[in-house]
């Protein structure tokens, strides 16, 4: 391959890598996720994603991280947060929470019914989205 193609040729898939990450790890069996927007921030090399994940009755996210924060803004039913090694909360719609940068966190429905969360997420650019962990 010649020389200067090799930049743009490896950074694709460098890219097309973090994507497949941030796909598999959001396809949760019982987790859909349906991103709303994303954009460049004034703040050099961050970016803000917004995106709505659906959990079924019972369906968990297993834990994981972000390279930035996720504020989060539940929708619908009752979610089950965990914060590294904090006590775990649970929400109910219209409750807020804030993730901070790199804490491990999980997520799971623990109601009988369909649960949503509003997720905006400001997180450095070109990093995977989210990092799953044992």
């Amino acid at each position: 391959m010649p020389k200067p193609l090799r930049t743009p040729v490896v950074a694709a898939i460098a890219a097309a890598a973090s994507l497949g990450i941030h796909a598999a790890a959001a396809q949760q069996p019982g987790i859909r996720r349906v991103d709303l927007q994303r954009h460049d921030l004034s703040a050099p090399g961050r970016e803000v994603i917004q995106a709505r994940v659906e959990f079924d009755p019972g369906a968990a996210f297993p834990r994981h991280y972000h390279p930035g924060e996720e504020i989060i803004f539940v929708l619908d039913g009752s979610l089950e947060y965990q914060l590294g090694d904090d006590a775990p909360v649970t929400l109910r719609a219209g409750d807020v929470l804030f993730v901070p940068a790199r804490v491990i966190h999980s997520a799971r429905n623990v109601s009988d019914a369909p649960a949503a969360e509003l997720a905006t997420y400001v997180v450095e650019k070109g990093q995977p989205l989210l990092v799953t962990v044992p």
